[in-house]
């Protein structure tokens, strides 16, 4: 179905900004450098990061800590998850989104430089993200962070990682989250596959399509079962119990592939008892606030920052 003429007229300039490239194991070599260059013409971030080097479960692990305010105390802070379909994406070149909320919130904001697939397939970038976590929670006194008031958020594939994130926090008892903000989060491994469970005709068809969503999946799995307890960690819809988690807030294009895993997540968590808010932006596509300046991407940056600053007390 071409769904062309739902999209939002402000976002058509970014399906010819990324371009639908075919993702083989042999390609992402080039697609890795192509998005790297991508980014690299954004500019300065707003908050110029530390780079802190932390222990990780794979060795030494870089994390990007953004603080607006050194010094001072008694903070709510944040753990970034950046994206790129598990497989592409780094920490370094995607600084415009940790960079911005530091910036617009006045709180510091912490992005970890996870290890990608198939290189590393599961669970070794999900182990780096709770490494980070852990880091930021035991040094929080010294960061001049409140512990009591540590969220994690994420675009993506990281809105994945970090939705993966909290249920290995509630698993592992801690350390305790604040909140979970997860902008179209990747959540579910069977979308676009022969045992996807939705069947939406109106999504999926630009940026990030079924085949290239199969194809992170794929990569990120390895020869992972996903049939254990920790098959959730992997793959967060699979998760069979979503009570005590943290508060979340999900954001999602109406057309985006991730819509339906997005809204059944959703419900999901409040039939569990987790307090929700979840928006959904009419024609939008996977991606869309790259385009800033569009009314409907400032919507959805004045609802997730509002969230954060309500949820953490900021």
């Amino acid at each position: 179905m071409n769904t062309r003429h739902l999209v939002d007229p402000d976002f058509l300039p970014l399906i010819d900004l990324l371009p639908n490239n075919a993702f083989t194991r042999e390609a992402l070599p080039a697609i890795r450098t192509e998005s790297e260059n991508r980014f690299a013409f954004v500019g300065a971030p707003p908050v110029a990061p530390e780079v802190k080097v932390i222990e990780g479960e794979g060795g030494p692990l870089e994390v990007y800590w953004y603080d607006p305010a050194p010094g001072t105390g008694n903070r709510p802070a944040l753990l970034h998850i950046h994206g790129g379909g598990m497989i592409i994406g780094s920490a370094r070149s995607m600084q415009a989104a940790p960079s911005g909320i530091a910036a617009a919130l006045g709180i510091p904001v912490a992005s970890v430089e996870y290890r990608l697939a198939p290189d590393h397939p599961f669970p070794a970038p999900q182990q780096d993200c709770f490494a980070a976590l852990k880091w930021l929670a035991a040094s929080a006194e010294t960061l001049g962070v409140d512990a009591s008031r540590i969220g994690i958020t994420g675009e993506s594939a990281g809105g994945g990682l970090a939705a993966a994130t909290a249920l290995m926090a509630r698993d592992l008892g801690g350390p305790a989250l604040a909140a979970q903000f997860l902008t179209y989060p990747m959540l579910d491994h069977r979308t676009g596959s022969d045992t996807c469970p939705y069947g939406n005709p109106t999504t999926g068809e630009f940026v990030w399509t079924r085949t290239h969503n199969q194809f992170g999946w794929e990569m990120l799995r390895g020869d992972y079962g996903a049939d254990d307890a920790h098959k959730g960690w992997f793959s967060p819809s699979l998760a069979e119990d979503l009570s005590g988690l943290p508060p979340t807030w999900i954001g999602t294009g109406s057309l985006d592939l991730f819509l339906d895993e997005d809204l059944d997540y959703a419900v999901r968590l409040v039939k569990a008892g987790v307090p929700v808010e979840l928006h959904s932006y009419p024609g939008a596509i996977h991606a869309f606030n790259a385009i800033t300046e569009a009314t409907t991407a400032k919507a959805f940056t004045r609802d997730l920052l509002g969230a954060i600053a309500r949820m953490l007390r900021v």
